[in-house]
């Protein structure tokens, strides 16, 4: 099965810290950005890229041979329209977010061969740690893991099928699982990667140099 894949990096990311967006900051000696489009670039059933640029950003758009480039919209669902729309001569789509830098080829071709039976399918990591509510710092409560999982990315789906469920949605969904769930896609989940971290806070930048390097070897 092949798949064109969409990568959202027109966020500004600032709880990350640093003096510029996380995706144009430094890992292992290359911008996260070049980390995530190379783990896509190089998996034999991605047929085309597009990258979702943030408007001030798309005067960098030079260095990106390998992808078609399209500004982002006004928040994360408008941009990812955007991207889809890019996309081309493939029934199906992958939709990462830019600070997973260390997806790995085994995930992205689990996500693939789930969508031979599903209309879409994403990794995600079963909750295993206990749950709590809180308020102001302290413990309010507990809640039930049962049945919880910690979704990633990249969410597959079929092409037309993600298209329509956008053009529905009325916006506001947490990620791409929820908007095609709300237009009635059955979506299956395949495993997840811990891994597969989603840079956020500044410690993150340590953590996923870590897992490169010793992917590595060093």
């Amino acid at each position: 099965m092949t798949a064109a894949a969409v990568i959202v990096a027109a966020g500004r990311g600032t709880r990350a810290g640093g003096d510029m967006p996380k995706q144009w900051q430094m890992l292992c000696g290359r911008p996260v950005i070049e980390h995530t489009l190379r783990a896509f670039h190089e998996h034999p059933e991605v047929t085309q890229i597009v990258l979702v640029l943030h408007p001030d950003d798309l005067d960098r758009s030079g260095s990106f041979d390998n992808a078609t480039v399209v500004a982002g919209g006004a928040d994360r669902a408008a941009s990812v329209r955007n991207g889809l729309a890019a996309t081309e001569g493939t029934d199906h789509v992958l939709i990462h977010d830019v600070a997973r830098p260390l997806v790995t080829a085994q995930t992205i071709s689990s996500v693939l061969t789930a969508l031979a039976r599903s209309d879409g399918a994403a990794p995600a990591l079963a909750v295993t740690d206990a749950l709590w509510t809180g308020v102001d710092g302290v413990v309010t409560g507990t809640q039930d893991r049962a049945g919880l999982f910690r979704a990633q990315t990249p969410q597959g789906f079929r092409r037309a099928a993600i298209l329509s469920a956008h053009a529905a949605h009325p916006g506001g969904a947490a990620d791409d699982v929820e908007v095609a769930r709300a237009f009635g896609l059955d979506v299956a989940i395949v495993p997840g990667d811990e891994d597969n971290l989603k840079i956020t806070h500044p410690q993150d930048f340590t953590r996923a140099e870590r897992i490169m390097r010793g992917r590595n070897g060093h």
